[in-house]
């Protein structure tokens, strides 16, 4: 349903993306990760038809999105990170409005059945202003949701939110994914990932890493993060010395992350024992995925706000 190839952008000597390619089904529910500055949105806004590439091809349900935007934008519902509100306006008169310019034949059903659908129906004789910032989130989804499109394309849908606000648009966004809408979902935070989503394109300074689904993602890892009483003289070397270990960092509370290529919890309790061995878990989790993937000091770009919107900057 969605096929990105070779997807670049460029302003100036500044290359904010770089032979970005995947695809998502019909259906699908697939999660856009990536730290803030890493391209997000400048893919989620060449999908939408918001700004052109400077080279490679997008295309909806096999509609060229550079070619042919406005047949494009009738097929997708599109979120950015900033809803695009009127804030004097009334709930449903907006929505209702944004039904209009999209071509709905009778906006003011279509508004109000997108209210219901998104938990607005009690609000919406309010003032867009007078909302708190999860429903003003709600009211953006109601007007990308107006108009019944084919694929959505979230841009960050809970930034800035609290963790009630997260975990009620995260519920929204569940029942969403679970009809036959295909959804693209970018995002940085990794909880409302595993909640909605069925695979993950991870994404860092510009360029694709990681085309997976989340379980095989975070499976195909053997590392193991242990906790010891005393870091005794040697340790890490003897942990680094076990066959198929990769690697050893240290953490900043104390833990140490054994990379490895191979099973080898055995072996390192084996060695972790003599140093009163306190705990020893698998690192396996799609966080440590992430983080392994891209970095965990993050991925902005040099001369760039860490902000996702301002990455479009020249």
């Amino acid at each position: 349903m969605i096929e990105v190839e070779a997807l670049t952008r460029r302003y100036g000597d500044f290359t904010a993306i770089q032979n970005v390619s995947f695809s998502v089904k019909r259906g699908e529910v697939v999660g856009f990760l990536g730290p803030n500055g890493a391209g997000k949105s400048t893919t989620m806004r060449i999908l939408s038809g918001c700004i052109g590439a400077t080279a490679g091809h997008a295309r909806i349900g096999g509609v060229d999105v550079l070619q042919k935007p406005n047949e494009v934008k009738r097929r997708i519902g599109y979120l950015p990170e900033v809803p695009p509100l009127y804030g004097a306006m009334v709930v449903e008169d907006y929505v209702a409005f944004a039904a209009s310019i999209k071509g709905v034949a009778k906006p003011a059903m279509a508004a109000s059945q997108a209210l219901e659908r998104v938990g607005l129906g009690d609000v919406r004789d309010r003032v867009i202003d007078h909302l708190s910032k999860g429903f003003r989130q709600r009211v953006g989804l109601a007007q990308a949701l107006v108009h019944e499109p084919e694929v959505l394309v979230l841009d960050e849908p809970t930034s800035g939110l609290d963790p009630a606000q997260r975990r009620e648009i995260r519920n929204l966004l569940h029942e969403l994914a679970a009809g036959e809408r295909t959804v693209i979902l970018s995002t940085h935070v990794l909880a409302e990932v595993e909640a909605v989503c069925e695979r993950v394109v991870i994404i860092n300074r510009g360029q694709i890493v990681s085309t997976a689904r989340i379980d095989d993602l975070a499976a195909r890892r053997h590392g193991v993060r242990l906790r010891v009483a005393q870091l005794e003289p040697g340790l890490i070397a003897q942990l680094e010395s076990i066959e198929g270990v990769c690697g050893v960092n240290r953490t900043s509370t104390g833990a140490l992350e054994v990379q490895a290529d191979r099973e080898v919890r055995a072996a390192v309790a084996r060695v972790a024992v003599h140093a009163e061995l306190l705990e020893l878990s698998p690192m396996n989790s799609l966080e440590d995925a992430y983080l392994e993937l891209t970095g965990s000091g993050g991925s902005e770009p040099a001369g760039l706000d860490a902000s996702e919107p301002e990455e479009d900057a020249p």
